[in-house]
């Protein structure tokens, strides 16, 4: 089979049918049972058609993992991302919606956990995933906390580190003992403890 010129409407398309392929394979099988032959074989291509468009399945993970993160953020209006508390709703929200796809959670921790060694496919998504995302979680706590009393900087940004953290985090122990993880509430608590430790109310209390 001759695949077409990858940046016509017809590969687009194929690349499209891909993805979806493997966001199922990958969440039905895992992301090391899942096979490219499988993949290949759902969109009617060869594995090789497969490696053509995405080059590794660590590469084609990455653009799920993409692909997941964008249609998490569909919900934005006028391509404009919440702020403040809407911000933080949208991650709770992202993190109950990640009780239902435990493979593709697997998938993002194993390999976000291997992005750290020298050479890794995923590295350099996973540190612009994580930049961009500090800034998100930084300016929502900081939409927050409001003017006054001022929480320094510093402050914002390490919060902002510790909340991601802790939202990767637990994705580990649910993983390995999802009833005893309430992962959700867990998220919430946390940054209510972040706004007691700043003078402010809990996420249910701010207007």
């Amino acid at each position: 089979m001759t695949n077409p010129p990858k940046g016509s409407a017809r590969a687009q398309h194929r690349r499209a049918e891909i993805l979806q392929a493997a966001h199922e394979v990958f969440t039905s099988r895992g992301f090391r049972n899942g096979s490219l032959g499988e993949i290949a074989e759902r969109v009617g291509i060869t594995h090789q058609g497969v490696l053509h468009y995405f080059g590794s399945k660590e590469a084609l993970l990455v653009e799920v993992l993409r692909d997941r993160d964008l249609g998490d953020r569909h919900e934005f209006r006028e391509g404009r991302r919440p702020v403040g508390v809407a911000f933080v709703d949208h991650l709770i929200t992202t993190v109950t919606l990640n009780t239902r796809r435990s493979a593709i959670v697997q998938a993002y921790t194993v390999l976000s956990a291997e992005s750290v060694t020298e050479g890794h496919p995923a590295q350099a998504w996973f540190r612009d995933r994580f930049a961009a995302l500090r800034i998100e979680v930084g300016d929502a706590l900081r939409s927050i906390c409001g003017p006054e009393p001022v929480v320094p900087e510093q402050e914002l940004k390490d919060a902002a580190s510790a909340v991601i953290a802790v939202m990767d985090g637990l994705q580990v122990q649910w993983l390995l003992d999802p009833a005893a993880v309430d992962m959700p509430r867990t998220v919430r608590a946390m940054i209510d403890a972040l706004l007691a430790g700043w003078g402010r109310p809990p996420l249910s209390g701010v207007p």
